[in-house]
């Protein structure tokens, strides 16, 4: 079959690897797209490590080959993948947390990704898809239950103002999720133009350029924000942001990546008396996973959620979408790999 490696900072190619063959709780799934994560373009960029294996880690595809053990899929099933492998035995796995795993592996980074023909993970990190949901979005289940994951942290009470902090893909998600999460208002800001449409077409009411600082914190004085999720990371200043943007006894929601550390003034934190969370991938909860509750999402909203799907880019021509994904003045948001025609 067909895998990519990551050569060096931009470079990837794409080599021969053997097929995988399932465990006794495992299955191997077919993979149809998988999205390229602003994370993989850290690596891509030289500023994170390299993935040791086949990078990629937001995956839909169909069940190919079932373990021994597993009852919940079948071969032919459209599925979803969590980006993460809990070890199902530590106190965290055993609460649900399992992205707080003591052992925690990640997809794409540490065992292999879907940037291949085919793809091996324990069943119990894989969902049904809905159908009619194109592979391209059932792939965006990932960044989707990261937002969903921040809002069932936060969490997001009904008539809540939310102010979304970047309007990448994960931002984009912010805004859907909390739209669907009973807010009665979500603005956001974005840095291109495309972005800024995208996230009026996913639900945000308003959408300030991210550089126009005064504007937003003008707006917030009006407009009290109960709940700001940052979601641009790297070395922006938006945790800066976030504070003076939110009201007196608001939250903030990390999701963000940031790649130093940011400028942050505990004295506004302190006297307005705001909750600074960290939202981190995705786990279970009160009986549901977030996945779970994206799918929920992705039934009522994929048509809305095509357009967040820029790019659809063959696997063979790997190198151009990540050449895509990396330049934004592309019109890129969500660069998708397929992968029809998968060798044995």
């Amino acid at each position: 079959m067909r895998a990519v490696r990551a050569v060096a900072p931009g470079v990837v190619a794409l080599d021969d690897a053997a097929r995988p063959v399932p465990g006794p709780d495992e299955v191997v799934v077919r993979v149809r797209a998988c999205g390229i994560c602003g994370t993989d373009l850290h690596w891509f960029h030289g500023t994170m490590a390299l993935p040791s294996v086949c990078p990629g880690h937001e995956i839909a595809g169909e069940v190919a080959d079932v373990g021994a053990n597993v009852r919940t899929l079948a071969a032919g099933d459209a599925v979803a993948l969590e980006g993460i492998v809990g070890c199902e035995t530590c106190p965290p796995c055993r609460r649900g947390a399992y992205h707080l795993c003591q052992a925690l592996q990640v997809v794409g980074m540490t065992i292999p990704g879907g940037l291949a023909d085919y793809v091996r993970i324990p069943a119990r990190h894989c969902f049904k898809t809905p159908r009619g949901v194109s592979p391209a979005v059932a792939a965006l289940s990932e960044p989707l239950a990261v937002a969903v994951h921040a809002i069932r942290l936060a969490p997001l009470a009904d008539g809540a103002r939310v102010l979304v902090l970047g309007a990448g893909t994960i931002g984009l998600m912010g805004v859907l999720a909390a739209r669907a999460a009973g807010a009665a208002d979500v603005v956001a800001t974005a840095r291109r133009p495309h972005q800024r449409d995208a996230a009026l077409r996913l639900g945000a009411s308003r959408v300030f350029a991210d550089d126009d600082r005064a504007a937003l914190e003008a707006f917030a004085r009006a407009s009290p924000v109960d709940l700001v999720l940052e979601t641009v990371g790297g070395t922006a200043d938006t945790l800066a942001t976030a504070i003076a943007a939110a009201r007196p006894g608001g939250t903030i929601c990390v999701l963000g990546v940031f790649l130093g550390t940011p400028p942050l003034s505990a004295a506004r934190l302190l006297v307005k008396e705001l909750t600074l969370k960290g939202s981190m991938v995705y786990n279970r909860r009160d009986g549901r996973a977030d996945f779970e509750v994206a799918q929920d999402l992705l039934t009522r909203e994929h048509a809305r959620l095509e357009s967040v799907v820029t790019h659809r880019v063959p696997l063979d021509d790997v190198a151009r979408a990540f050449a895509l994904a990396a330049d934004k003045t592309s019109g890129s948001i969500k660069v998708t790999v397929t992968t029809e025609g998968a060798s044995a």
